[in-house]
């Protein structure tokens, strides 16, 4: 299954579009994400993650009704993300 996951942005480096890239925050997980795609993205600001782009911005909410589901879903293990009240996984 495909899956584009939300995150916050914590930084944003560098300054051409297309090679711009953002440490993203998934729930505790950290991860180095290309921001090509996404061009008005800001520090603080949700994006959907798919496969090591971000596609699209979300607000909080959204990201949070999305990690509700992936919890009920009991997939955030797979995508390594910690569960509510839990350790990071992997």
């Amino acid at each position: 299954m495909c899956l584009g996951v939300p995150g916050q942005i914590l930084t944003i480096a560098g300054d051409d579009p297309i090679t711009r890239m953002g440490r993203v925050n998934f729930g505790g997980v950290v991860k180095e994400v290309s921001l090509a795609y996404t061009p008005d993205a800001v520090v603080g600001d949700y994006v959907v993650v798919h496969v090591g782009f971000a596609i699209s911005r979300v607000d909080e909410k959204e990201a949070e009704i999305v990690f509700d589901y992936l919890r009920q879903m009991d997939e955030l293990d797979e995508i390594g993300v910690r569960k509510k009240d839990d350790e990071v996984m992997r």
